[in-house]
């Protein structure tokens, strides 16, 4: 049954509300029940639509690589040979190029990212558009795209919402905080992160972590993931040993974080010029093509490069890289993701980011481990993903939360993590204050968010 044909709550007949409708505080206050309601269909739709992709992404990785699990994509591809890597690459090139041609027919103008849609157009997206860019980048991030893989499910996420903010009658305050919410969810069934989840869909997304706003997304999130259960276990995605911690380690993190923080600003702004130069007309048949097919070039002898990245960064946490080929991924592997967004493929960022920052720390701490030995390289790569992470989304209680989440460690890193998720986002907000999710907006956009976000109340 379509989501349209969901019968509505007794009240969903009523008039609109108010378009500055504020979320309800209480199940006593007006809407409240069509509110719950649209929190409940969306994170039940969010949830099996995270299922839903992710068993289409491990059919598509089986069929292109022999391999199904995300984790299982470096292994596989050191087995490929040359020409299957230029043939999945350059295949997903012209995917991606016949796939956004038509894509840009089912909509007018060009598509509305989820961060712009919930700050400037009162969480509307174009549903079709969205969805099919979502399945589209399912598709040739399991062909080795080097993008994330979350990006679709968030994107499901995000329409659901809004689907089911018209549904029942939502105001436009309410359908922002549902879009946000909804794309959250997305996220927290395809990791199975629920509170991390929930935290990000706020503090990156939303832009407020107020109780009114937090209930509604933790609920969300919660039934996302239970929906989602049944094609994503329960367990963290990562693997990681129980890490001794040094007294040193927080002197490292106080030193090596600013340069995470300035690594991030990088990736930021990379990632906004890739938009500022994402092809049109013809060339969007021509472009995604020949930067895909030069990453395959690249990853026979890097294989690395492909996926979304979790493969690596779980390898960075466990085994220390030799020299050589950590230098040169420390450049190539942010390099494939722009790149890649140039071309116009589609994808999520969130993954390669924790790969870049994991790649940055292990760097980092090689160079402290030649002068202070004493603790392992993994530990190093972790804390760097964590501020990484934080720093390119400027989420840290939301990055902190789905570090350890995605681990299964509740208290092993979090002070060391703390530090340097504090000092890598304060150096890059000293610097950019653009997350990585609002690279697209212009500095007018930037500034008209930021007086929002301001204004906006618990």
């Amino acid at each position: 049954m379509e989501l349209g044909s969901i019968p509505a709550a007794p009240g969903a007949a009523e008039a609109p509300a108010p378009a500055g409708a504020k979320v309800p505080a209480t199940l006593r206050d007006p809407g409240a029940l069509r509110f719950w309601l649209a929190v409940a269909l969306t994170g039940i739709c969010a949830g099996l639509g995270a299922a839903a992709l992710t068993l289409l992404f491990k059919a598509v990785q089986e069929l292109a690589w022999g391999a199904a699990e995300p984790e299982a994509l470096l292994e596989a591809a050191r087995q490929a040979s040359p020409l299957r890597h230029v043939a999945l690459l350059l295949g997903a090139g012209l995917l991606t190029g016949l796939g956004q041609w038509l894509l840009t027919r089912l909509s007018s103008g060009n598509g509305i990212e989820i961060t712009a849609a919930i700050w400037f157009q009162a969480g509307r997206l174009p549903a079709l558009r969205t969805l099919g860019s979502a399945v589209l980048s399912i598709i040739i991030v399991g062909m080795g795209a080097p993008l994330g893989r979350e990006g679709g499910p968030k994107q499901f996420g995000a329409v659901f919402g809004n689907l089911a903010s018209d549904l029942q009658k939502l105001s436009d305050e309410q359908r922002r905080l549902m879009v946000a919410i909804g794309a959250g969810a997305g996220m927290a069934a395809v990791y199975s992160v629920p509170l991390g989840g929930a935290l990000f869909a706020l503090e990156v997304l939303r832009g407020t972590l107020g109780l009114r706003l937090v209930m509604p997304a933790l609920a969300a999130a919660l039934i996302a993931v239970k929906a989602a259960s049944f094609v994503v276990p329960n367990a963290p995605i990562y693997t990681i040993p129980a890490y001794v911690i040094p007294p040193d380690v927080y002197l490292w993190a106080i030193i090596a974080s600013p340069f995470i923080g300035l690594g991030s600003v990088a990736f930021v702004r990379a990632i906004a010029w890739a938009d500022r130069v994402r092809p049109s007309d013809w060339r969007r048949l021509a472009a995604p093509p020949a930067v895909l097919a030069a990453v395959g070039l690249l990853s026979i002898v890097f294989p690395q490069l492909l996926g979304n990245g979790q493969d690596l960064a779980q390898l960075l946490f466990l085994h220390p890289l030799a020299p050589l080929a950590l230098f040169a991924l420390l450049v190539l592997r942010p390099l494939a993701t722009v790149s890649s967004a140039a071309g116009g493929a589609p994808g999520g960022l969130f993954t390669p980011s924790l790969a870049a920052g994991a790649l940055m720390g292990s760097a980092l701490g090689a160079l402290w481990l030649w002068v202070h030995p004493g603790a392992e390289i993994g530990l190093f790569a972790l804390l760097g993903a964590g501020a990484m992470l934080a720093a390119t989304t400027q989420g840290p209680v939301s990055s902190l939360v789905l570090m350890m989440e995605m681990t299964g460690q509740a208290r092993a890193f979090v002070l060391p993590m703390l530090t340097a998720i504090i000092v890598a986002t304060a150096t890059s907000r000293l610097i950019e204050r653009r997350s990585i999710y609002e690279a697209r907006l212009t500095d007018e956009q930037v500034a008209e968010r930021l007086r929002a976000r301001e204004q906006t109340g618990p």
